[in-house]
Protein backbone atom coordinates (compact mmCIF):
# COMPACT_ATOMS: atom_id res chain seq x y z
CA UNK A 1 0.00 0.00 0.00
CA UNK A 2 1.35 3.37 -0.91
CA UNK A 3 1.53 6.70 0.69
CA UNK A 4 -1.39 8.86 1.19
CA UNK A 5 0.45 11.67 0.02
CA UNK A 6 2.22 9.61 -3.16
CA UNK A 7 -1.84 8.74 -4.30
CA UNK A 8 -2.84 12.65 -3.49
CA UNK A 9 0.23 13.66 -5.92
CA UNK A 10 -0.56 10.83 -8.06
CA UNK A 11 -4.11 12.14 -8.39
CA UNK A 12 -3.36 15.81 -8.84
CA UNK A 13 -0.99 14.86 -11.80
CA UNK A 14 -3.77 12.47 -13.21
CA UNK A 15 -6.21 15.74 -13.12
CA UNK A 16 -3.35 17.67 -14.95
CA UNK A 17 -4.61 15.95 -18.42
CA UNK A 18 -5.73 12.80 -19.99
CA UNK A 19 -2.69 12.19 -22.02
CA UNK A 20 -0.99 12.39 -18.43
CA UNK A 21 -3.17 9.70 -17.15
CA UNK A 22 -2.77 7.62 -20.18
CA UNK A 23 0.88 7.34 -20.23
CA UNK A 24 1.14 6.82 -16.45
CA UNK A 25 -1.66 4.11 -16.81
CA UNK A 26 -0.52 2.15 -20.01
CA UNK A 27 3.32 2.36 -18.86
CA UNK A 28 2.12 0.98 -15.47
CA UNK A 29 0.12 -1.74 -17.10
CA UNK A 30 3.15 -2.65 -19.57
CA UNK A 31 5.14 -3.11 -16.37
CA UNK A 32 2.54 -5.27 -14.84
CA UNK A 33 2.52 -7.95 -17.87
CA UNK A 34 6.66 -8.01 -18.06
CA UNK A 35 6.46 -8.90 -14.27
CA UNK A 36 3.69 -11.17 -15.42
CA UNK A 37 5.95 -12.80 -17.86
CA UNK A 38 8.74 -13.03 -15.70
CA UNK A 39 6.33 -15.26 -13.51
CA UNK A 40 6.49 -19.33 -13.22
CA UNK A 41 4.05 -21.16 -11.69
CA UNK A 42 5.96 -24.57 -11.11
CA UNK A 43 3.01 -27.05 -10.76
CA UNK A 44 1.11 -25.83 -13.99
CA UNK A 45 1.50 -28.25 -16.36
CA UNK A 46 2.96 -25.57 -18.98
CA UNK A 47 4.58 -26.07 -22.57
CA UNK A 48 5.21 -23.58 -24.57
CA UNK A 49 6.79 -19.67 -23.94
CA UNK A 50 5.11 -17.42 -21.88
CA UNK A 51 4.71 -14.48 -23.81
CA UNK A 52 3.25 -10.78 -23.98
CA UNK A 53 0.79 -9.36 -25.68
CA UNK A 54 0.53 -6.07 -26.93
CA UNK A 55 -3.52 -5.54 -28.57
CA UNK A 56 -3.89 -2.37 -30.64
CA UNK A 57 -7.97 -1.28 -31.05
CA UNK A 58 -9.25 0.80 -33.86
CA UNK A 59 -9.00 4.15 -31.03
CA UNK A 60 -4.59 4.02 -31.13
CA UNK A 61 -5.36 2.21 -27.40
CA UNK A 62 -2.35 -0.42 -26.38
CA UNK A 63 -3.46 -3.02 -24.25
CA UNK A 64 -0.77 -5.10 -22.43
CA UNK A 65 -1.75 -8.82 -21.70
CA UNK A 66 0.25 -11.97 -20.99
CA UNK A 67 -0.09 -15.48 -22.39
CA UNK A 68 0.78 -18.54 -20.25
CA UNK A 69 2.13 -20.94 -23.23
CA UNK A 70 2.46 -19.51 -26.89
CA UNK A 71 3.15 -22.34 -29.31
CA UNK A 72 3.90 -21.26 -33.28
CA UNK A 73 2.76 -24.62 -35.71
CA UNK A 74 3.08 -23.30 -39.29
CA UNK A 75 0.63 -20.50 -40.10
CA UNK A 76 -1.09 -20.67 -36.52
CA UNK A 77 -0.12 -19.51 -33.07
CA UNK A 78 -1.57 -21.57 -29.87
CA UNK A 79 -2.77 -18.86 -27.49
CA UNK A 80 -2.97 -20.93 -24.18
CA UNK A 81 -4.35 -19.33 -20.74
CA UNK A 82 -3.18 -21.84 -18.19
CA UNK A 83 -5.26 -22.71 -14.56
CA UNK A 84 -4.13 -25.22 -12.07
CA UNK A 85 -5.29 -26.58 -9.13
CA UNK A 86 -3.16 -29.60 -7.33
CA UNK A 87 -6.53 -31.71 -7.03
CA UNK A 88 -7.89 -33.94 -8.92
CA UNK A 89 -10.62 -31.91 -9.47
CA UNK A 90 -11.14 -29.20 -12.08
CA UNK A 91 -9.57 -25.65 -11.42
CA UNK A 92 -12.20 -23.71 -8.92
CA UNK A 93 -15.12 -21.89 -10.85
CA UNK A 94 -13.53 -18.56 -10.50
CA UNK A 95 -9.99 -19.41 -11.86
CA UNK A 96 -12.48 -20.62 -14.82
CA UNK A 97 -14.16 -17.78 -15.57
CA UNK A 98 -10.79 -15.84 -15.18
CA UNK A 99 -9.57 -17.68 -17.99
CA UNK A 100 -13.18 -17.35 -20.02
CA UNK A 101 -11.74 -13.34 -19.88
CA UNK A 102 -9.12 -13.98 -21.45
CA UNK A 103 -11.11 -16.53 -23.89
CA UNK A 104 -13.03 -13.48 -24.85
CA UNK A 105 -9.99 -11.45 -25.26
CA UNK A 106 -8.38 -13.89 -27.46
CA UNK A 107 -11.29 -14.85 -29.38
CA UNK A 108 -11.64 -11.08 -31.14
CA UNK A 109 -8.18 -11.00 -32.23
CA UNK A 110 -7.84 -10.44 -35.73
CA UNK A 111 -5.03 -9.67 -36.95
CA UNK A 112 -1.69 -11.08 -34.66
CA UNK A 113 1.56 -10.33 -36.31
CA UNK A 114 5.03 -11.92 -34.13
CA UNK A 115 8.56 -10.85 -36.12
CA UNK A 116 6.61 -9.24 -39.00
CA UNK A 117 4.46 -12.53 -39.76
CA UNK A 118 0.82 -12.72 -39.79
CA UNK A 119 -0.24 -16.04 -37.73
CA UNK A 120 -4.14 -17.16 -36.95
CA UNK A 121 -4.51 -17.07 -33.51
CA UNK A 122 -6.05 -20.62 -32.08
CA UNK A 123 -7.34 -19.40 -28.38
CA UNK A 124 -6.67 -22.61 -25.85
CA UNK A 125 -7.60 -22.50 -22.18
CA UNK A 126 -5.94 -25.33 -20.79
CA UNK A 127 -6.92 -26.81 -16.97
CA UNK A 128 -4.48 -29.29 -15.24
CA UNK A 129 -5.03 -31.09 -12.06
CA UNK A 130 -3.36 -33.09 -9.51
CA UNK A 131 -4.45 -36.25 -10.66
CA UNK A 132 -5.60 -38.12 -13.80
CA UNK A 133 -9.81 -36.22 -14.34
CA UNK A 134 -12.63 -38.65 -15.42
CA UNK A 135 -13.80 -36.02 -18.04
CA UNK A 136 -16.88 -38.31 -18.97
CA UNK A 137 -18.39 -38.32 -15.56
CA UNK A 138 -17.84 -34.81 -15.15
CA UNK A 139 -18.87 -33.83 -18.84
CA UNK A 140 -22.84 -33.65 -17.25
CA UNK A 141 -21.61 -30.85 -15.18
CA UNK A 142 -19.87 -27.81 -15.42
CA UNK A 143 -17.68 -29.16 -17.98
CA UNK A 144 -20.76 -29.14 -20.80
CA UNK A 145 -21.57 -25.41 -20.31
CA UNK A 146 -17.77 -24.89 -20.70
CA UNK A 147 -17.96 -26.94 -23.78
CA UNK A 148 -20.75 -25.57 -25.42
CA UNK A 149 -19.13 -22.06 -24.44
CA UNK A 150 -15.89 -22.73 -26.37
CA UNK A 151 -17.93 -24.34 -29.55
CA UNK A 152 -20.07 -21.42 -29.64
CA UNK A 153 -17.05 -18.78 -29.32
CA UNK A 154 -14.53 -20.76 -31.10
CA UNK A 155 -11.86 -21.71 -28.68
CA UNK A 156 -10.36 -24.79 -27.46
CA UNK A 157 -10.50 -26.73 -24.06
CA UNK A 158 -7.68 -28.79 -23.33
CA UNK A 159 -8.04 -30.99 -19.37
CA UNK A 160 -4.48 -32.00 -18.77
CA UNK A 161 -3.45 -34.12 -22.15
CA UNK A 162 -6.95 -34.49 -23.35
CA UNK A 163 -8.66 -31.84 -25.54
CA UNK A 164 -12.76 -31.35 -24.32
CA UNK A 165 -13.27 -28.85 -27.80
Amino acid sequence: MHSASLAEKRMQELLKEKEVFMLLSRGLARKAALRESMTTHLKEKLLGTKSILTVKNYLGGNYFLTSDEVQIDKANVYLTEGKHTRSKNLPSLNDIKDGLLKMILFTNLTNVVIDDKNYKPIPVLKLTTGGEVKIDQLINTRLSLLKKEAEINGFRVLINDRFLV
